[in-house]
């Protein structure tokens, strides 16, 4: 039986090979990999914070149309959709670089319970937009005084 000296990093590049792999078929096309990225589908970066009397969501939505965005509640989940237009006056072969994702968008949020979904209000300015969810007053207890005799 021969000896075999033991290497901890044999097997590293291996395993990185691996992970590459998987990254690269499960993951969208990257701003390095030279393909045409404005193809492809996007999602816009959102913001989600609690304030004392509502949640609030901003949404970047930069060069899309006020009538091209919707806002839907149902089941508790509030689905902002969206679709952002290719600049038609711009010829396809004339482009050197093309890095902006152009066509439709959907983001799905689950909403906590205790919210007002008739008074939910949506805004839209500088191409952020901003979406405030109330919450339901939590109704106090009433303090009664009990007078001892």
């Amino acid at each position: 039986m021969a000896i075999v000296r033991w290497d901890p990093f044999r097997n590293v590049a291996t395993l990185q090979d691996r992970i590459n792999r998987v990254f690269n078929e499960t993951l969208p096309r990257t701003w390095d990999s030279g393909e045409d990225l404005a193809l492809r589908d996007w999602n816009p970066a959102v913001d989600i914070f609690d304030r004392d009397d509502s949640i609030v969501i901003h949404a970047e939505l930069p060069g899309v149309k006020k009538e091209d965005v919707s806002v839907e509640f149902k089941e508790n989940i509030l689905t902002l959709k969206g679709q952002r237009q290719c600049d038609s006056e711009v010829k396809e072969d004339c482009y050197y670089r093309r890095e902006r994702a152009v066509g439709g968008f959907q983001r799905s949020f689950t909403m906590p319970d205790g919210i007002d979904v008739e008074k939910i209000k949506a805004s839209y300015k500088d191409g952020v937009l901003e979406i405030a969810i109330p919450k339901i007053e939590e109704k106090k207890p009433k303090q009664i005084e009990v007078k001892i005799e």
